[in-house]
């Protein structure tokens, strides 16, 4: 956040709530969980919130085919999506960006595996 840019309380509780979660939660499940310390906010208020951080780089936007989910760890990593459960993994492995050919430089990346987790292929 800048100097000129105020933290209200309700996006600093967003901001630690996300910033102490890996479950990778969608804004309705945010919004249930700030909830409970803000009960007066709103679920307007919460994806006006996420939005702001998004478009600042605070936090990223996770895609996948159950919809759009939030995460505060913007370091470069990617993510893999289980098929079974649902959830959503961190991978931190260090890719190669070195381009082989004159593509340009790489400055971000986002890579999606997909696949079953280790738990649910123990089932």
């Amino acid at each position: 956040m800048t100097s000129k840019e105020r933290l209200t309380s309700q996006k600093k509780i967003i901001i630690d709530f996300l910033k102490s979660t890996k479950s990778h939660p969608t804004a309705e499940s945010i919004y249930q969980a700030v909830k409970k310390k803000l009960p007066q906010i709103s679920l307007s208020t919460v994806y006006r919130i996420l939005n702001d951080l998004k478009e600042k780089g605070k936090i990223i936007e996770v895609f996948n085919k159950k919809g759009i989910h939030f995460d505060g760890d913007t370091s470069n990593h990617s993510h893999f999506f289980c098929s079974r459960c649902h959830k959503i993994y961190d991978i931190y492995d260090k890719f190669n960006l070195k381009p082989k050919n004159k593509i340009g430089q790489i400055k971000d990346y986002k890579i999606y595996f997909y696949g079953i987790c280790k738990k649910c292929l123990k089932k």
